[in-house]
């Protein structure tokens, strides 16, 4: 395998190239595309519809792309963790979250972060290496809960917009006719406000978009998201006034309430001048506690009168429900006690 390439995640002008150079006919990548995100099936093997010679030589050049999870860890409340291993070796989180009739996968973008979020385990980890479309979309692909799925999030590790390229690209095939034929409307990105990325996510498709914002004071914010530094969240906010967010598209801004830190009336109306003029809404979020970390969440009541005093103010604001907090199932949690276990072995 070490000479292989994957097979899944490959567009069709990837496909294309790589039929050339096997010598393969010319509709071969739109068969070859319609197994793989049509059908998922990933082993050229069973791709019956190709000539023998054709598989032999597909199965030679290219591994299918695809591997199971290697553990998983189920909440009492339903959420499941996965936890992916990459070729490389590093460890990645999903988290598939089931709500009645609706079900939710948290996929990661990268193996660790480089933002170094205060609150986020993944970013002690630092960065490690930025997934590939494939090693993107196998989260998905390999889910045992995949005919389940009804929505989809970039929210685990990683900051999505620092691995553009491969984002947008696990974006088209999950999105095209000719891939997983997903409506955008079905998958929200998520970032910390990586400005000069936002733009072609925003220009190339039609996901939601979900911000980190956290504190919407410049300095505060610098405090515990070392981003605002080189990407102030002023600007991200300048930026997106310039798009529609009235129709299909939302723009949200996530919000995790840190007693005596952001949920004072000052950061209520900080948030209302950041957000003039953007249709939002915001989602306010309980702390998932990660170990040695000083910050913890408000009572729940007080966590309501923050929600009910935005609300008030014309930002639609929701609380949004803990989910998994007894399987750690906060972004990096899991991956950085496996990573720790095999440095001790």
């Amino acid at each position: 395998m070490a000479n292989t390439e994957p097979l899944y995640g490959k567009t069709p002008d990837e496909l294309s190239e790589l039929c050339a150079r096997l010598g393969l006919p010319r509709y071969a990548p739109r068969q070859i595309a319609r197994w793989l995100y049509v059908r998922a099936v990933a082993d050229p093997a069973a791709m019956t519809d190709l000539s023998r010679a054709a598989r032999e030589a597909l199965a030679a050049a290219c591994d299918p792309g695809l591997a199971p999870p290697e553990r998983e860890w189920l909440s009492a409340d339903g959420t499941k963790k996965y936890l992916y291993r990459t070729r490389a070796g590093h460890y990645v989180e999903s988290a598939f979250i089931p709500d009645g009739d609706r079900a939710t996968l948290c996929v990661s973008s990268q193996a660790g972060c480089r933002m170094g979020c205060r609150f986020c385990a993944t970013g002690r980890q630092g960065l490690q290496a930025s997934l590939t479309a494939d090693e993107i979309l196998n989260q998905i692909a390999s889910l045992p809960e995949r005919e389940r799925l009804t929505n989809l999030v970039f929210m685990g590790m990683g900051e999505p917009l620092d691995n553009i390229d491969n984002v947008l690209r696990a974006l088209e095939i999950l999105t095209a006719p000719w891939g997983f034929a997903w409506s955008p409307t079905r998958i929200t990105v998520s970032t910390s406000g990586v400005t000069p990325a936002l733009p072609r996510l925003l220009d190339r498709t039609k996901v939601h978009l979900a911000v980190s914002l956290h504190n919407p004071f410049s300095d505060e914010r610098a405090e515990i998201m070392p981003v605002e530094r080189a990407y102030p969240i002023a600007g991200v906010a300048e930026l997106l006034r310039r798009y529609d967010f009235t129709h299909q598209r939302r723009v949200s801004f996530e919000y995790i309430v840190l007693s005596g830190l952001n949920d004072t009336p000052r950061h209520i109306r900080g948030l209302c001048r950041l957000l003039d003029g953007i249709k939002c809404r915001i989602n306010l979020i309980r702390f998932h506690k990660i170990p040695g970390s000083p910050y913890f969440s408000p009572p729940d009541e007080e966590l309501i009168r923050f929600r009910d005093t935005l609300t008030a103010k014309g930002i639609q604001t929701t609380i949004r429900a803990s989910r998994g907090e007894d399987i750690q199932a906060a972004c990096g949690l899991l991956s950085t006690r496996e990573q720790q276990q095999h440095a001790q072995q």
